[in-house]
């Protein structure tokens, strides 16, 4: 992938990336460890690494551990000066399977977080939001940030609670925060046999001649953008906050799940297997993203197309996987 460039005056520092081991987490320290920051990767001991290139560079750190531990975290905190949370414990299409799980999990874990991020004195936590889940239905289009809140699944509900307790911190500690709240990201380093991620999941099956089972009619519209924006976004928050502190990163456009199956099609030159199935009742039927008070204040916009970024993710699966998928 296409090394960031240098979006953050920020000088080098250390910085926490929690879920550093993972397909937004791996390419955001190699673009922390271009710009010359010390950065310490935590991640569960069981989480195999995306073929990293950093881990030999003297300026990168792993501490393994639970998120959901108190000792594991105030260790990974101390020395820092920022934190990224890049960590969830739940899918949104399972979350409300179990959501006592999800909230003891991902919004007591995170607490503890920022509780033990203003004993070491951390600057500012950068934390990873959901846009396609903490707004529900939409009923403006592109959505922003003013948007109403309604999340219809366990996920959203935990993304926007955190969200919620990072302002009550910033107000009683003075904690500095961004929100990003994501559309889908997908390229490079994504896994293709995951349970997540429409871009990925369509495109190994593709490649694997593997029927691809679809939700409804194919009709409904996400926010796709590349993972290399989703990084300069998150470089660019490492500055400090203003008076807005929730952003919308997204492309700004929308593909239904057939245009991008046809987008997959047309870039490999093979046929997808669609096996369409009965539409699921937290599917929102169209999600895409306002991205304008990110161009306004973050000075932060998408540079890579679908096309593109799908073309790319099409070359990086072509040299990494010559005898097998990921």
């Amino acid at each position: 992938m296409k090394k960031p460039e240098n979006t953050s005056t920020v000088r080098a520092t250390r910085s926490l990336v929690l879920g550093g081991r993972g397909f937004v987490g791996t390419p955001l320290i190699d673009a922390l460890l271009d710009q010359g920051h010390v950065v310490r990767c935590f991640d569960r001991p069981n989480v195999v690494a995306l073929g990293a290139s950093h881990v030999e560079n003297p300026n990168f750190e792993l501490c393994e551990g639970d998120f959901t531990s108190e000792a594991d975290i105030s260790e990974a905190l101390q020395g820092c000066d920022f934190c990224f949370h890049l960590v969830s414990t739940t899918l949104p299409k399972s979350s409300n399977a179990d959501p006592i799980f999800d909230v003891e999990s991902n919004l007591v874990g995170t607490i503890r977080l920022l509780t033990l991020a203003v004993e070491a004195g951390i600057k500012k936590v950068i934390f990873v939001s959901s846009g396609g889940t903490v707004y529900g239905d939409p009923v403006e289009l592109p959505i922003p940030e003013t948007h109403p809140t309604e999340p219809v699944c366990s996920y959203g509900i935990a993304k926007l609670a955190i969200e919620k307790y990072l302002a009550l911190f910033h107000r009683l500690h003075g904690l500095d925060y961004t929100v990003l709240r994501l559309a889908n990201p997908f390229g490079e380093g994504q896994r293709t046999h995951a349970s997540q991620g429409a871009v990925a999941v369509f495109l190994g099956k593709v490649l694997r001649n593997e029927p691809i089972e679809i939700w409804g009619d194919g009709s409904v519209v996400r926010d796709y953008i590349h993972v290399a924006d989703v990084v300069q976004a998150l470089l660019t928050s490492l500055e400090p906050s203003g008076k807005e502190h929730v952003f919308n990163i997204g492309s700004g456009r929308g593909h239904s799940l057939n245009d991008v199956l046809d987008a997959i099609e047309k870039i490999t030159g093979r046929k997808a297997i669609r096996d369409y199935q009965h539409a699921r009742g937290f599917d929102v039927p169209f999600s895409v993203l306002s991205i304008e008070r990110a161009r306004d204040v973050l000075g932060w916009a998408p540079a890579v197309s679908f096309e593109e970024g799908l073309k790319r993710f099409v070359e990086w699966l072509e040299k990494t996987s010559s005898a097998s998928l990921p």
